[in-house]
This record gives structure tokens, sequence and C-alpha cells, in this order.
């Protein structure tokens, strides 16, 4: 969770890792994920898949997935990575977003939580010339999926940007792998990127939304706490790079003075 919503540029996707030590492999039929309610500090956890094929899910076998006749091998590996995939990003829905922890919410928001209502604001938001709704959505979804690994680091935690991008783009490539590389890797790989270098119409209004439904949280934590979290609200004033999120920024900007008796 990013206070500070200033953009940055994240180093190419094919950037070279730094070396890691030896962690324990992933073997797939032994693996038992362990789900903890705490967030994961801000470091990589690194997890082993296998190589991807070319089929691009893990196999050494080409797989039509319209030939019902294609290999049991092949439809075991893509199923498994996907379930593997899938269990790693659960992590969003558990790691509780760190902003609102430091100014003392209780029971705050998940990272998921946050991503699924961008993604509702990506649905419901009238068209816009040049704008695709199905990619906003799409990047709304992924846009913080690396913190699955990285856990949600903040100003707070003293991580410099430039190395809170590395740690996002080398936990994002590892998930990657457990999902077992192909077309649907790189998507995400895309999408991320896209998002991380504000590279597009589309990551320009979804960083809105990101920014918007942290605002909106905000006021409903005030409602809810009898809470003041200006903080929030300072931090993202005259950073809207779109006119959709700046209408829906001044919308709840007019409900938080009211509600609060302030002249709008």
């Amino acid at each position: 969770m990013v206070v500070n919503s200033s953009t940055h540029c994240t180093p190419p996707l094919n950037r070279p890792l730094p070396p890691r030590l030896p962690l324990p492999s992933f073997n797939r039929n032994s693996y038992k994920p362990v789900f903890s309610n705490e967030a994961p500090n801000p470091r990589l956890i690194s997890v082993r898949a296998q190589t991807p094929g070319s089929d691009g899910f893990g196999s050494n076998k080409s797989v039509n997935l319209t030939d019902t006749e294609a290999p049991i091998e092949s439809s075991s590996s893509s199923t498994s990575s996907a379930i593997d995939f899938l269990t790693l990003c659960h992590s969003l829905k558990t790691t509780k977003r760190k902003g609102w922890i430091n100014h003392g919410i209780n029971g705050p928001e998940s990272i998921a939580d946050h991503m699924y209502r961008m993604a509702l604001m990506a649905l419901i938001v009238g068209d816009a010339p040049g704008v695709n709704r199905e990619r906003c959505i799409k990047i709304a979804i992924v846009h913080d999926i690396a913190e699955a690994i990285v856990g949600d680091i903040t100003p707070s935690d003293g991580v410099p940007k430039i190395e809170k991008s590395r740690m996002e783009q080398a936990a994002l490539n590892e998930m990657c792998k457990v999902l077992g590389g192909g077309m649907r890797a790189e998507e995400i790989q895309e999408l991320w990127a896209e998002y991380e270098n504000n590279a597009s119409i589309e990551a320009n209004l979804v960083k809105d939304f990101d920014k918007v439904e942290m605002i909106l949280q905000a006021l409903e934590y005030e409602m809810e706490h009898g809470k003041v979290l200006d903080e929030f609200f300072l931090s993202t004033a005259g950073k809207f790079q779109t006119e959709i999120g700046k209408s829906w920024a001044a919308e709840i900007n007019s409900r938080r003075h009211s509600r609060l008796g302030r002249q709008a």
C-alpha cells in the first residue's frame, strides 16, 4: 500500500536476478501450503517450479487443448501449475494492507479486497475514448499481485522505490515460474509492467483507481471508526491523471467535507 503515489520506472523484465540462497524444492506431490494472517516481511521468498516446455505449461510435450486425445501428463501438468499459482495467491486474501494497520484500523481490508474493488471500478466506469475497459480490469487484478510474496511495502518501511520495484519484479518472475510460463504468465508480466511504468492510458486510469479506492476506503474507515485520516487525502491531492479519476476523487472529497462540516 503506497500513500506516496508518485510513479517510477521498473527494471526490464529480462533483468537477471541477484543470486539467491538455496531454498527447499517445490515438490508438487507433497506441497502443503501454510497460511498465515500475518503480512509477510518485505523480502523475496523463492519457490521452484517445473521448467516450462514448448506448450508453456511445464510439459515437454505439445498440447492441443481441442484434442480429446491430448496426453494426460500434459493436462495434469497445466492443472497442477494453475493450482500451485492460485495457492500462492492465497496470501493476497489474508494479508492486510499495512497503511491501515499503521493507523490503528482493526480488521482492515486485504490486498485482494483492494484489487477487487479496483476491478469493479474498471468494470462500471463509462466508456472513454481510446480506453480498453477489459484491459483496465486485467491490470487492476494484476497490479499488486507480487505482494503475494513480498507483502505490502509502504513508504514507512524505508525501502527505496527502485529496490521495491526490483523485489516485486523478482517476486513476479517467481510466480510466473510457478504458473508454468507460457502465454498467461507472459500476459501477467506485461500487464504488471504496463502499470508499473504508467505506460498506457489504461495504466493511467488504473493508477487513478488505485488512489480513488484508497481515499474511498479512508472515508469509510473514518465513518466506521470515528478517525480523521487526512494523510491519505493529502498524499493524493493533485495527483490524478485522468478526468475520470479527478471526477471520482472530487465526489469522495465532497462527501467527506460535508460529513466533517468543512467547506468544499
